[in-house]
């Protein structure tokens, strides 16, 4: 059964940075495209970031020059780099993960989901 392994987030100040890594389990298993999803408390689930296998990637707006995602050369892992965290970027984050192509916003496409890490941003 493929997995998506996550490590990652904990607790930071405002401005601070965090990495969150995923990988493919087994890591024979490349996807076309990967992504990470958020939830923040009380909210639905939202688009972060989505990357392809070329590396073309997509992001939200809302974190456009912050966050920068990226994937291994063996495309089996990817990892969201997090610089001036603020309070509303406090959420559960996702990796997640699809065999097909094109990056798309709505979770409802991506059938591989990991089991989410915590990211709180203090003020």
């Amino acid at each position: 059964q493929v997995q998506l392994v996550e490590s990652g987030g904990g607790l930071v100040q405002a401005g601070a940075s965090l990495r969150l890594s995923c990988a493919t389990s087994p890591r024979t298993f490349v996807p076309f495209t990967m992504a990470w999803f958020r939830q923040p408390p009380g909210k639905e689930q939202e688009f972060v970031a989505g990357i392809g296998r070329t590396g073309v990637s997509h992001y939200a707006d809302s974190v456009k020059g912050r966050f920068t995602i990226s994937r291994d050369n063996a495309g089996n892992a990817v990892n969201l780099q997090m610089n001036s965290l603020q309070p509303e970027d406090t959420a559960v984050y996702y990796c997640v993960a699809v065999d097909s192509v094109g990056i798309e916003v709505s979770p409802n496409k991506y059938h591989i989901w990991g089991q989410g890490t915590q990211v709180t941003v203090s003020s």
